[in-house]
């Protein structure tokens, strides 16, 4: 009978309704399939972002999305029927419905097909959650058989490319699980459910699947084709990137752990010494003291406030470590002291804070009474300790509550360990366990974004003047607009999983989120032995450590009882100390770049490590490389990811291959993607995109490519991040094409930029006439540079390379905010 009456009534002119079976709404429509009987509604949020939302029930459930923050706004729509299909067209896509199935599909405006579901592929199976009846919901597609898809968080599978995959999405500590995935075509799908789920591709359908659920909901991104366009819908639909400080574009000393303020500080007092430059250190866990009082959130190890002959304070003694030892008398008294002294030496400190807490801690006995704390085992094991609730507001409250003591001492960024969080020894019923939103099955991997969430909120809440830094372990889509950066956790030291990282990281941000990075050297240096002076080891953390200096984020840690300060490696002369300063000096020169690439992804939507896709989506090699990636839209870096000049022997020893490592040279196979032409960045040389070609790699370099047109604007050689104004960069010009860059400023580290207070200044390039163009500086802030000079320098073989400060620049200018043309 339905099928009879299925579009009885044609569509009138006006398009004010069509039939019982689908009711044009101010934002798309609502329908109800024939056989079996399925409601749903295609909500426009953009003309670029629509939702498809799919249910059993009579009406809509109610449904909480954590990532989504955009409703949608006001959306032309034109409609067209043939048959049994409607068609809903915003201008940046075409919407087809089938109404008698309910399958969907999606077209361009040139009417390509770009993505359609698979007939029957919403299916609902019954199932109980606890106390409430839902649904084990699943949602197929049916992509083109050769179309690269990437995204889905951070997987530690090798892969760029996610066909012919069954991936698990539940968090855990190196996989970031977000049931996203985009296409090589420009478009991206986001499965909204934020419990466990899986993602599954064969050659005859891709799928999401979530064990509990009441409708089938996902929203589709289409702007133009690009993957630019894609990360700004998910920007526009999850929330801005915030702006991180310029010193966190520094470089990071970190490892686990520094045991006391004299340690920690010693450490600075070293790389300050040898004049090596350094912005961030930072003070891991334990210093809280033992497992039962963990994540106290205060400093209570006797170590730390000097109280070592204290009997009451050393019940707080970390676990396995001497009661009876005994340390020189101590340089600083209070960890105040230590704070101070780390910033009057013009560096800033993170600590680690976590998303559980023991039993002896105050937040614990205070959680257990509001029946906020989830009881499984987590880290550390058999120690009482169990994760809080997060999306309980009350818990969220208390958790700043207690944090705000470290905040009131200064402390700089927040390092959100375990946000998956750790769980030991899961069981079934433990997600079965209740949160304030339900079932922690049904919100797992939601529990890091509700947790930044919480610490953003609360801190912007009491002051804009430090811009929030957190870094976290987990992750999920909008974790951008929390000051929040995710790293790909506790991976071990290896060259296998070193080249894992790589696609891990870039499939990560094309999710949205912006900033990433890894620990460099890896964790778990067990498979050397935990030896820094393993010759073997310091040829792959000099490699990883080349990668770190083209990462958001450049953070050097390791797991105890390896060490990995600098000095460990060697002193001046020797190559595994060389190479790794060589590489924070270039960061630091690189620092007026690394800045505008972070303005550029918050008033631009922009991203820092750009997979290859972003920028030659047409290069068939180049979308599915998985080790290769653009650092901004300038430069091409390809890590080294396998040993030249060591290997390791019996017993993970290492030996080296090679009579001098410090002057070997063994070639590195680089692709060069084609549609431009690359200027190799130590020697100016121009190379033909288009080809493999091999790159002579000492250990102290690695290959980087300059795409030409580029423009890059350089530092002076500085000790820390506002050492030195920018009152005279080095401008670096490579011929070979036309372009531009925009050098972004601001005051570095508050929220003032929100409000307007940054400026840009555009440097355009044009090849033909050898022509600069420095145009009106755009924008102003306090203390802004109203008169500086550039130093413009084109780019050729013969002169030095950009490394470094340019001795004989081809031309200097001054500037004053107005526009000037130079001839080169």
């Amino acid at each position: 009978m339905r099928k009879e009456i299925l579009f009885l009534t044609a569509l009138a002119s006006c398009l004010s309704s069509f039939s019982q079976t689908f009711e044009k709404t101010a934002q798309g429509g609502k329908f109800q399939t024939a056989q079996p009987t399925l409601n749903g509604e295609v909500i426009f949020y953009s003309p670029s972002i629509v939702r498809i939302v799919k249910y059993p029930s009579a009406e809509m459930p109610e449904k909480k999305s954590y990532p989504i923050i955009k409703t949608p706004e006001k959306v032309e729509i034109s409609y067209k029927q043939n048959g049994n299909t409607v068609s809903m067209t915003s201008g940046k896509m075409t919407v087809t419905l089938d109404v008698a199935t309910g399958k969907v599909t999606y077209t361009d405006p040139q009417g390509e097909t770009l993505l359609k579901e698979k007939v029957e592929g919403t299916n609902f199976i019954p199932r109980k959650d606890v106390n409430r009846d839902a649904y084990t919901v699943s949602q197929a597609f049916s992509l083109e058989p050769e179309e690269a898809i990437y995204g889905l968080g951070q997987r530690q599978s090798g892969a760029m490319n996610h066909r012919n995959q069954q991936i698990h999405l539940s968090n855990g500590n190196t996989n970031i699980c977000i049931p996203y995935f985009t296409s090589e075509k420009g478009y991206g799908v986001y499965w909204d459910n934020p419990g466990i789920s899986d993602f599954s591709d064969t050659p005859y359908e891709t799928s999401f699947s979530s064990q509990v659920g009441l409708c089938s909901d996902y929203y589709f991104l289409y702007k133009d084709g690009t993957q630019d366009g894609v990360i700004a819908c998910i920007r526009d639909l999850t929330g801005k990137a915030t702006m991180f400080p310029l010193w966190t574009m520094g470089y990071w000393q970190c490892r686990e752990r520094y045991k006391s303020p004299d340690e920690l500080c010693g450490v600075l007092d070293k790389y300050r010494k040898l004049q090596i430059p350094l912005d961030g250190i930072v003070q891991d866990w334990q210093y809280w003291g033992c497992d039962s009082n963990w994540n106290a959130m205060k400093f209570m190890n006797p170590r730390y406030i000097n109280k070592m002959d204290d009997k009451e304070a050393l019940r707080y003694l970390p676990n396995g470590e001497d009661k009876n030892a005994r340390y020189p008398k101590p340089r600083f008294k209070s960890p105040e002291e230590m704070v101070e002294y780390v910033h009057q030496h013009n560096a800033h400190l993170m600590i680690s804070v976590w998303a559980s807490f023991g039993p002896w801690t105050d937040q614990f006995k205070e959680l257990d009474k509001m029946d906020a704390l989830l009881k499984f085992e987590t880290w550390p094991p058999k120690s009482g300790a169990h994760p809080y609730d997060p999306f309980n507001k009350d818990a969220r409250d208390l958790y700043w509550r207690y944090l705000s003591h470290l905040h009131k001492m200064n402390i700089d960024a927040w390092w959100t360990d375990s946000t998956e969080p750790d769980h030991l020894n899961p069981k079934e019923s433990d997600f079965d366990l209740m949160t304030a939103d339900g079932s922690f099955r049904s919100v797992h991997n939601a529990f890091p974004l509700t947790h930044n969430q919480g610490i953003y909120e609360h801190q912007r809440a009491v002051s804009d003047e430090k811009r929030v830094f957190q870094m976290t372990r987990s992750g999920y889509l909008g974790q951008q607009r929390y000051g929040a950066l995710s790293w790909s956790g506790d991976v071990v030291s290896s060259w296998d999983v070193l080249r894992q990282q790589i696609p891990a990281g870039l499939n990560y941000t094309l999710c949205g989120i912006p900033f990433w990075n890894t620990d460099l050297g890896g964790f778990f240096g067990w498979e050397y032995n935990n030896d820094c002076t393993n010759v073997a080891y310091q040829e792959l953390h000099v490699r990883w450590f080349q990668w770190g200096c083209f990462m958001p984020l450049m953070r050097n840690h390791c797991s105890s009882p390896m060490m990995n300060e600098i000095d460990l490696f060697g002193k001046e002369g020797d190559w595994a100390y060389d190479a790794q300063k060589r590489m924070i000096e270039l960061r630091y020169r690189l620092l007026p770049y690394i800045y505008s690439l972070d303005g550029a992804v918050v008033q631009e939507d922009g991203t820092m490590m750009r997979p290859l896709v972003m920028d030659f989506a047409h290069d068939r090699k180049a979308i599915l490389l998985d080790d290769e990636y653009m650092f901004g839209k300038n430069i091409l870096v390809c890590p080294v990811t396998e040993p030249l000049y060591t290997k390791k022997v019996e017993k993970n020893k290492g030996v080296t291959t090679v009579p001098d490592v410090a002057k070997a040279s063994a070639p590195v196979e680089v692709y060069l993607p084609k549609g431009t032409k690359w200027i190799d960045f130590w020697t100016n040389e121009t190379v033909e995109g288009g080809q493999h070609i091999k790159r002579e790699c000492p250990v102290d370099i690695l290959p980087l490519y300059i795409k030409a047109g580029s423009i890059l604007p350089l530092g002076p050689k500085v000790q820390y991040t506002t050492e030195k104004k920018w009152d005279n960069l080095d401008i670096c010009i490579y011929p070979g094409a036309n372009g531009e860059f925009v050098l972004y400023e601001d005051e570095f580290d508050n929220y003032n930029y929100e409000k307007g207070m940054f400026s840009t200044i555009k440097f355009s390039w044009d090849d033909a006439s050898r022509t600069l163009t420095i145009s009106d500086r755009k924008g102003e802030f306090p203390k802004m540079l109203k008169r500086r000079s550039f130093r413009i320098t084109l780019m050729q073989p013969g002169k030095q390379s950009a490394e470094t400060v340019i001795v004989s620049a081809d031309k200097k200018v001054n500037y004053s905010g107005k526009k000037l043309t130079i001839k080169l």
